[in-house]
């Protein structure tokens, strides 16, 4: 099979380009520069010159607190390109790969998200997220949108990288303790994704399994690094976040969980992740 994979440069493009070369498939990673979603040109041209069967888009901005003020730039690049994919996507008869986020949802909710469930976002970025759903699910058929959470990966910035970096340099760490979600190791979730290439397209939740606070996140990795490092518990007004997040933003597997694809708990991915991290940088 002959894959473009947009965001191509990202932590989960990175990973899905190796799962998939794996298998033996050719993969076309683009990066941003390469392939701007947002230009419906561009990928004309790139469909037209790459006969794909599968485009996997990862392409997205996601910086919470800048959406708030980006505003055109959060709704063109969330929202109208995953709509261009799509409709590109259907001229050529290409299977299409969304992925979304739990940030469409308002975190009002206290058990587990279904994709029953009705979005309700309250941010930017989870309103210009939800609109490239929308809009990409308008314009093409054979779609399959993944919503996960929480994402770490190898290459990137992160949650984990940070707590890392920080419990180098401070004895203590504020973290917010009212926050819960599901974290995600994106080898966890590109493993799914290349299963649910034969599966019905429609919307999945896709996230380890289990669920935390940032919190309860941060004690894991400190206590995975063997840190001394202290970790103090906040409330999210105490901590001043300029946009507010969802509070409760867990996403249920009980659909994926139909299809007899499990996911593995996150302390274990978590652990996984930190010991390939350590490796690739000698540590101890």
């Amino acid at each position: 099979m002959k894959i473009i994979i947009t965001g191509g440069e990202g932590q989960l493009g990175r990973e899905l380009g190796q799962i998939f070369k794996e298998e033996g498939h050719t993969v076309l990673q683009y990066s941003k520069q390469q392939l701007d979603i947002t230009d419906r040109t561009q990928i004309r041209e790139i469909l037209k010159k790459i006969e794909s069967e599968l485009i996997i888009n990862t392409a997205a901005f996601t910086k919470v607190d800048r959406c708030e003020t980006e505003l055109e730039k959060a709704y063109l690049i969330n929202g109208i390109g995953p709509y261009y994919l799509a409709v590109e996507a259907k001229k050529k008869n290409i299977k299409l790969f969304h992925i979304s986020t739990d940030y469409v949802y308002s975190g009002d909710k206290l058990s587990p998200y279904e994709e029953e469930d009705t979005p309700y976002p309250k941010t930017i970025y989870g309103k210009s997220k939800r609109l490239g759903e929308e809009l990409a699910l308008m314009a093409c058929e054979n779609i399959t949108i993944i919503r996960t959470s929480w994402l770490y990966g190898h290459g990137g910035q992160n949650f984990v990288n940070t707590i890392k970096k920080l419990s180098n340099q401070l004895g203590e760490i504020r973290v917010v303790n009212d926050q819960y979600g599901c974290p995600t190791y994106t080898k966890d979730l590109g493993i799914v994704i290349k299963e649910l290439i034969t599966r019905p397209p429609g919307i999945y939740h896709v996230t380890n399994s289990g669920s935390c606070s940032w919190f309860e996140f941060a004690r894991e990795i400190i206590k995975l690094l063997k840190k001394q490092t202290k970790i103090i518990p906040v409330s999210t007004e105490e901590y001043g976040l300029k946009t507010r997040r969802p509070l409760y933003s867990v996403l249920s597997n009980k659909k994926l969980n139909s299809f007899d694809i499990k996911t593995r708990n996150w302390k274990e991915g978590l652990q996984e992740y930190l010991k390939k991290e350590c490796a690739d940088k000698n540590e101890d």
